[in-house]
């Protein structure tokens, strides 16, 4: 009998503990292109990178989400003439249980993106590898700071319309 209640307590308590597993990562979608190829490959090489991140989250079913970051980097050269554009739709399927609202999205918006980013830098160099272009080594991103003020833009809204 003591037993029966100390495995029904331990059953209780990991119910109620916070559970994350990764699921799945997975391309959405990826998209190359070079308008001005070949004669870029016979100008002076100067570029210019502008990098364009977003992340959102969709609920599958109770307890699972699917994350998915975009990466879009346009590469000019010279007097903004597009050299090239790369982008990455990363995503992943994550089971998260047992979280409070605000940690939930804090999971959804800087956890699971820190996770993809590595696999959706590896796939934007290896999109302009193949495009015949130097690596683009991307910085890593800080999401928990991007996670912090897109929240404070949020609550700053919320006031706004109150």
């Amino acid at each position: 009998m003591a037993d029966e209640n100390q495995n029904n307590q331990a059953a209780n308590g990991a119910a109620s503990q916070p559970q994350f597993s990764l699921q799945r990562i997975y391309v959405k979608d990826i998209s190359f292109e070079s308008p001005k190829a070949p004669s870029v490959f016979q100008t002076q090489w100067n570029p210019q990178v502008n990098l364009d991140l977003n992340t959102r989250n969709t609920q599958l079913q109770e307890g699972m989400y699917e994350v998915v970051l975009t990466l879009n980097a346009t590469v000019t050269n010279g007097e903004n003439e597009t050299t090239f554009i790369a982008e990455v739709q990363q995503a992943g399927i994550f089971a998260i249980n047992g979280l409070d609202e605000a940690a939930l999205r804090h999971t959804l918006g800087a956890f699971c993106p820190n996770i993809l980013f590595p696999y959706a830098r590896e796939a934007i160099d290896n999109l302009v590898l193949r495009g015949s272009f130097p690596p683009l080594m991307l910085s890593p991103v800080n999401f928990d700071a991007l996670y912090a003020q897109a929240e404070q833009r949020r609550t700053e809204e919320a006031a706004g319309t109150a």
